[in-house]
């Protein structure tokens, strides 16, 4: 971002900026707290964020773009992936059982966490367990 755009910007209103961004944050992780542990039914969007905030979704996302770089989905996405990823290192509970907890249908899920994870659900937790494996097997020999 070019220097002169920041220093023209009230000091005030970076306030503001920051605020709305950490805000925003809160309440997504919050969100997907809630979603993860049955408390909503539903993910909320981007612009029902924007309305707990009182600003409009449009606002939102250039403040977020602004102090960040990031749009809102990303943050947004990132806590979802985290969440999944916990989810999924419970051998007990199925990789549809976990789509449907996150809101979503097996297929699209599989397609959200390849997507930002980089591999399947099926692969992560194949992973997760060969590394948990070669931890054990290291502890056992010494």
């Amino acid at each position: 971002m070019p220097t002169t755009l920041i220093s023209s910007i009230s000091p005030k209103t970076l306030a503001r900026q920051h605020e709305i961004t950490a805000e925003y944050r809160r309440l997504v992780t919050a969100h997907v707290a809630d979603v993860v542990g049955g408390r909503a039914t539903e993910m909320l969007e981007v612009r029902d964020f924007a309305s707990q905030l009182c600003i409009h979704p449009t606002h939102l996302s250039n403040t977020l773009k602004l102090t960040t770089g990031q749009p809102p989905c990303f943050f947004f996405e990132a806590e979802i992936l985290a969440a999944a990823r916990q989810l999924l290192r419970d051998p007990a509970r199925t990789v549809a059982d976990i789509a449907a907890q996150l809101t979503y249908d097996p297929s699209n899920f599989t397609k959200f966490f390849k997507r930002f994870a980089g591999c399947t659900p099926k692969q992560y937790r194949e992973q997760v367990w060969a590394g948990h494996r070669e931890g054990v097997s290291e502890v056992s020999t010494i």
